[in-house]
This record gives C-alpha cells, sequence and structure tokens, in this order.
C-alpha cells in the first residue's frame, strides 16, 4: 500500500500550531517616540547648568577656566552655539519652554504660559527639578533674595498659584541648591542647576569671576560629572547668552557616558538643546524647538528602544 506523501497545509491542527508559534516569537519593540538614526538610549538622569555672560573665546582656552576646559576635553564642545537673545531672563525661558514668552527684559515677575520641559517629563511618567542657588526657600517666589534672582529661574512662572487662570506646575519642583542631592541617583530624570550671581560668572571682573565660576563647578558638580560617566547619565553646561562681544557665540558642552569626545561645528541654540533632551526620552519638540531636529552625530550608544 503506497503512503499519500502529499503534505495537507490546511489540516486544523497545523493551522493551529502555526498561530502558536507566530505568538510566541519574540516582537521588534520600536523605539519609543521618535525613531531617528543615531540617537541613544534614554540617560538615567541628565542635569543641566546654566553660567551667565561670557563669550565663547573669554572662556574655551581660558587657563582661568581649567575645570569647564577640562570637561571640552573630555566630551563634545559645540563651536557654534548660541544664545537666543538678550538679556538673560528670554534665554532662560527658550531653554524650558521652546519660546521668549515675548519677554524682552528682565521684568519680575515675566507673563509666561503653554507647554514647557518639566510638564512634558511629567506626562511622561518622568520628573523634573530646578535647583537655584541662594534661593531661600522651596518654591521661592520672590524676585530676589540676596544673590539669588527670580530673572534666572525660568520654572517659578510655571508654579502653582504664579501661573495665570490656575494650574501650574508643583511648588516642589523649584528647590534651592542647598536640596541638591549628594547622592546622583535621587536626582529627579532631568534638573536644572542655576548658580547665584556670585557664582555664574555673571558679578565681577575677568578673570577673577571666571575663576570663581569655573571653582564652583568644579565643587559642586564634578560629582556628578563622574557619576554620569559610571552610569548612563549625561551633564550639559550652557550659557544663557553672551556679553554682547561675538554675536551672542556661547559655551555649550556635553559629557557623559553616551557622548563621543570632540567638536561639533554645526550652528545650535537653546532651541535645539531643548529639543535634544525631549528627543532623548521620545518626547516631541515644544515652541519653537519643535523646528529644530535634535542634535546627532555626537552619541556612542547606538539607536535602540529608550528605557525609563
Amino acid at each position: 500500500m503506497l503512503l499519500n506523501k502529499t503534505k495537507n497545509y490546511d489540516h486544523p491542527a497545523l493551522g493551529v500550531l502555526c498561530l502558536l508559534v507566530l505568538l510566541l516569537l519574540p516582537a521588534k519593540v520600536p523605539a519609543a517616540g521618535l525613531d531617528r538614526a543615531g540617537m541613544p538610549f534614554a540617560p538615567s538622569r541628565i542635569v543641566i547648568a546654566i553660567m551667565e555672560n561670557r563669550p565663547y573665546s573669554r572662556i574655551i582656552g581660558n587657563p582661568a577656566a581649567p575645570y569647564i576646559n577640562s570637561l571640552a576635553r573630555r566630551g563634545m564642545l559645540f563651536t557654534q552655539s548660541y544664545g537666543i537673545t538678550h538679556p538673560s531672563q528670554p534665554n532662560y525661558l527658550a531653554l524650558f519652554s521652546g519660546s521668549t514668552q515675548v519677554v524682552k527684559g528682565n521684568e519680575c515677575p515675566a507673563a509666561v504660559g503653554g507647554d514647557n520641559l518639566a510638564a512634558s517629563l511629567l506626562r511622561a511618567g518622568r520628573s523634573f527639578a530646578i535647583y537655584s542657588e541662594a534661593m531661600p526657600a522651596v518654591g521661592y517666589t520672590g524676585c530676589a533674595a540676596g544673590n539669588y534672582q527670580r530673572k534666572h529661574n525660568p520654572v517659578v512662572g510655571w508654579q502653582q498659584g504664579e501661573l495665570a487662570g490656575g494650574g501650574g506646575l508643583p511648588a516642589a519642583m523649584n528647590q534651592p541648591f542647598s536640596a541638591f542631592p549628594s547622592d546622583p541617583a535621587r536626582l529627579p530624570t532631568v534638573s536644572m542647576v542655576v548658580p547665584d550671581q556670585s557664582n555664574d560668572m555673571h558679578d565681577g571682573r575677568e578673570p577673577e569671576t571666571i575663576r570663581r565660576g569655573d571653582a564652583w563647578l568644579a565643587t559642586h558638580l564634578d560629582a556628578y560629572v563622574r557619576w554620569a560617566d559610571a552610569n548612563n547619565g549625561l551633564f550639559i553646561l550652557t550659557f544663557d547668552e553672551d556679553d554682547g562681544s561675538e554675536g551672542n557665540r556661547i559655551v555649550t558642552l556635553f559629557t557623559g557616558a553616551m557622548v563621543r569626545p570632540g567638536t561639533y561645528s554645526e550652528r545650535i541654540d537653546h532651541y535645539r538643546v531643548l529639543r535634544t533632551v525631549l528627543a532623548l526620552y521620545g518626547l516631541k519638540g515644544i515652541g519653537q524647538s519643535e523646528h529644530f531636529d535634535p542634535i546627532e552625530g555626537i552619541w556612542k550608544t547606538p539607536v535602540g528602544v529608550r528605557s525609563r
């Protein structure tokens, strides 16, 4: 008797078996948010430190700023980085919200509204805080206290009780620098750090003001920088603006585990830095940053799923 060797692909049992095999195959997980070539895994933490009023050429190569120059050598230095405008306040607002909020000066309080970095992170289940040196209390809304100036704190205008129409960010996001954790693992997902006007290079004469600001960064943030190298963190140093002498060209640098050492000559500004921070967590641009691509070509880490 001859055996029938014809394969019956229509047999119900075989169909069920094929379905089970397909269900058990590992699914290809898409990258969260924007799936752009050249973007790394989400950093465990980002700290953004903002200094004041010094042009690029008076920081890079200046022996009065040894720490900043050491960071420039170990990380990615942006040689064509620019502030958005003058004076200080609208630049901080641009970095935080993607808009100068039509603010032309350093008035206090400044009317603000719309989306911002902190709110975007909160919606994604992440966290944010700003740490301002010399600010006297958590959630402080005053215009000045000693060397603290609200014009250098872009978060406070969106704080609950300050935002027109109600709502707003929790006051706990607005922290004095004395609350900056000694253990970087306790930091929120993204932090901004603002030294006071004595330590951010705003006040005083060169080279002393540069030397003092550089030493402040080394004393207070180097522990985080070293931690970031070992723990998939990112440190961003930028200035709000120059002093009017170099077309608003400023120092911006990135350093951390995922950053290639080198220089980057494509023009960037505060909007593009904001766009990049958002993209690292798979988030869309806000405000003017929507019109820019994230910064690419500077990362060590290959493309992959951005983890929480």
